[in-house]
């Protein structure tokens, strides 16, 4: 009776680490054959997303590092009041990997009946940005592969982007850019690794 409760005891120590693992940020961001090395199901995830939406896994990459940098219960800044001396909120919705709205969100679940889809799970996160993306190729013609424009996009949404008015924030130019260039990047390295990733784990055992 000890011998299988201590097995028992074990058994969730296991479940508990990896479930902790499993919401870490990777440790090396920079690097995208790095990301899905360290989280490999991660590669998986991401590889579904691109057979389901179409979209290649480095531009919501490049993206979702932009928005949480990887990670799972990202927030946007606090909101201030009376001369931005009390926290007061939260200056939008956004969470998680994606920092998806709710109201975009809420969208996401009814559209693909996804209805236990959560915003600090990885898998869901990048299935809701494959869809996002999907839907502004469709909306506003942008390329599935031109991550900045996408990006512009993303942030200020379909209306948003039709009336331009990412002019008027020459910053979010720049962080578009620089969305594009990290996205060029994590092409080039995956495509040194993916071959290498999109083994199964038993064979990645024998390499």
């Amino acid at each position: 009776m000890q011998k299988k409760f201590n097995l028992f005891l074990m058994s969730c120590c296991c479940v508990v680490f990896l479930g902790a693992c499993s919401t870490t940020q990777p440790s090396k961001r920079e690097n995208i054959c790095h990301i899905f090395e360290e989280k490999n199901d991660w590669f998986d995830a991401a590889s579904d997303m691109r057979e389901k939406w179409g979209v290649p896994i480095h531009v919501p990459m490049a993206m979702m590092y932009q928005e949480s940098s990887f990670r799972h219960d990202a927030l946007p800044p606090r909101d201030y009041i009376f001369f931005g001396l009390i926290p007061w909120g939260r200056v939008s919705s956004a969470y998680g990997y994606a920092q998806a709205k709710t109201m975009t969100w809420d969208d996401y679940v009814r559209e693909t009946g996804n209805r236990f889809a959560d915003r600090d799970d990885f898998d869901d996160a990048i299935d809701f940005m494959g869809w996002f993306i999907s839907k502004t190729h469709s909306i506003n013609r942008i390329s599935k592969w031109d991550a900045g424009t996408q990006y512009l996009n993303y942030h200020e949404g379909w209306g948003g982007y039709k009336r331009k008015s990412y002019r008027k924030k020459p910053w979010l130019i720049k962080v578009a850019n620089r969305v594009d260039a990290r996205s060029k990047r994590y092409a080039a390295q995956l495509r040194t690794c993916e071959e290498e990733l999109s083994k199964s784990w038993f064979m990645r055992l024998f390499t």
